[in-house]
């Protein structure tokens, strides 16, 4: 019986380590993640880069990415033709601390975008320094 049971507890716990690599983008992911400080290096260099905030209309409020476009991940899908005319380049997402970004890029890449994750979200940006306001 302790044979069973000890084969159960690796199961779960692998079935727990899966879902939690998935839901950081770490596997399984078909779109691409960088860091805060690749994020703010990019959107300085590039003039015409679309950034995407997909937390709640009052965490933007509150801060957010100057030029980002807000989204809340419970709306993208039905907003997606808001992004239309950006298909074919890169779209910087983000939220808070990286876990909605991750969803929200799966949801762009599954219709044909090229999402680019921001890991660490809005917390990682402003430790790096980025433009924000209010």
């Amino acid at each position: 019986m302790k044979k069973i049971t000890n084969i159960l507890y690796y199961i779960a716990m692998g079935i727990m380590l899966f879902y939690f690599a998935y839901n950081k983008g770490w596997i399984l992911a078909d779109f691409d993640s960088i860091s805060p400080q690749e994020a703010v290096t990019r959107i300085a260099k590039e003039n015409d880069i679309v950034v995407l905030d997909v937390r709640t209309p009052q965490e933007y409020q509150q801060l957010h990415l100057r030029g980002a476009t807000l989204i809340p991940l419970q709306q993208l899908e039905a907003n997606l033709h808001k992004l239309q005319p950006h298909r074919n380049q890169p779209i910087l997402v983000y939220c808070r601390s990286g876990n909605r970004s991750v969803a929200a890029s799966r949801i762009l890449a599954s219709h044909g975008f090229h999402p680019v994750n921001i890991k660490e979200g809005i917390v990682g940006l402003n430790k790096a320094g980025a433009s924000l306001t209010h």
